[in-house]
């Protein structure tokens, strides 16, 4: 099946999902999508138990999307230029000191605490091969909160505006943060790192610090081609080559590809309006940039949703993912508390703070496509399918509940960003 043949059917796939859920059923398109997908990909495995032919060209379309790839190599890069345009960078430095801890010690405390549990819990369940190190990969690949699940359905939700940024610039920032631990372990799984703190600490600070100067340069470099044209045609190519380039760019210098582009994001959506752009342009990147989010999260999703049809359903796998909902839900409210709680001496939150930080911080893609990133074997197996579990409870139960949990904005709420609570 070529590639073409693959985006072909994903998108008429997409296009024909998102009609009948607007039309008939009304969910959040991206978790209408993804519902559908798992329901349609149920209703091939029930179908294949009969006509195996047509299990097997299912799986084949969803082993030729090649989701790991397609996400971590192409879409994420666009998802997070796209959503960082939108964030106010006053906004983020009111949350700066919040955001930093829970993208940082909020991901390594997660790591190793939603590790530990798995390691204690795997052998009840009969499971006595999963190494620790590989209960850590998973506390690591189910750690990072998703910026693109949590994006969409936050614009909505009606929060007050410093809780809304909190959230948003968790996930911007600790995808980035989250790829790197996890590759951290990863490396030292395979044996291709020691676990030495020198040599992992190299790698954090050359991904990190990496992207984010590689952020920096790219979005200084497009402010000053922006300014010096006035023709939103070319400076939407300017930025669509800002993603394109720079991510590539990433990768071949072994940065975060991801932190890039929340910084390149950022620039570019607050100097770049301010300085750079005419009315028109702005409307213009604007209505791009939009339209590849939608049409982007409708593809991620819709995969999210299809790749029930490679998951081993074994009842033990599929035990420890319902076990390990409660217990991701329990760490990060942990992992929540503690830098919430040390700050509180020093300033004000939002009513409900740990609550939100806690149901708010959805699971998505990405979490998906570092499972499937890992070495081929019954550990795999296991680690995606209890991975997807978690990833399709946090979008479909904790996304469509959202709403009723975060506080609702006030006009004092709403003036919080000001005052930093």
């Amino acid at each position: 099946m070529s590639a073409f043949d693959v985006v072909a059917i994903l998108l008429s796939l997409a296009a024909v999902f998102g009609y009948i859920n607007l039309r008939y059923i009304g969910l959040p398109t991206t978790i209408g999508l993804m519902l559908m997908g798992v329901a349609a990909s149920l209703l091939v495995i029930l179908v294949g138990q009969f006509d195996p032919s047509m299990a097997e060209a299912a799986r084949d379309l969803v082993e030729a999307a090649d989701f790991d790839d397609t996400l971590l190599g192409i879409m994420l890069s666009y998802l997070l230029f796209a959503g960082a345009l939108h964030v106010k960078l006053d906004d983020l430095a009111s949350q700066r000191r919040v955001i930093a801890i829970l993208a940082t010690a909020g991901v390594a405390t997660s790591t190793v605490l939603v590790g530990t549990a798995a390691y204690l819990i795997l052998p009840l369940l009969g499971l006595h091969d999963v190494s620790y190190i590989y209960c850590l990969l998973f506390g690591a690949l189910i750690s990072p909160t998703d910026p693109v699940a949590v994006l969409g359905i936050l614009r909505k939700a009606g929060a007050p505006k410093s809780l809304e940024t909190k959230i948003t610039g968790e996930s911007l920032f600790n995808d980035g943060v989250g790829v790197v631990v996890f590759l951290s372990i990863l490396g030292v799984a395979t044996g291709d790192m020691r676990l030495e703190f020198d040599d992992i600490s190299l790698l954090f600070v050359q991904e990190v610090a990496g992207g984010l100067l590689l952020g920096a340069v790219l979005g200084y470099v497009g402010l000053r081609m922006l300014g010096r044209i006035d023709q939103y045609q070319t400076e939407t190519l300017i930025t669509l080559a800002m993603v394109t380039g720079g991510y590539a760019l990433a990768q071949h210098l072994h940065v975060s590809g991801p932190l890039a582009m929340v910084v390149a994001g950022l620039m570019i959506g607050n100097h770049g309006r301010a300085a750079a752009m005419s009315k028109e342009t702005k409307r213009r990147i604007d209505s791009f940039w939009e339209l590849v989010d939608e049409i982007l999260n409708a593809l991620l999703f819709l995969l999210i949703g299809l790749e029930v049809l490679v998951l081993d359903y074994q009842p033990s796998y599929l035990l420890f993912g319902l076990v390990a909902i409660p217990v991701a839900l329990l760490v990060r409210m942990v992992a929540v508390t503690i830098p919430i709680a040390a700050l509180k001496r020093h300033r004000e939150f939002t009513p409900g703070v740990v609550r939100s930080l806690t149901w708010g911080g959805l699971r998505g893609g990405i979490s998906v496509a570092l499972a499937l990133s890992l070495p081929a074997g019954e550990t795999r197996d296991l680690l995606l399918t209890a991975t997807y579990i978690v990833v399709v409870f946090s979008i479909a139960v904790q996304g469509l509940t959202l709403k009723y949990v975060l506080p609702r904005a006030t006009p004092e709420t709403s003036a919080d960003a000001a005052g930093g609570s």
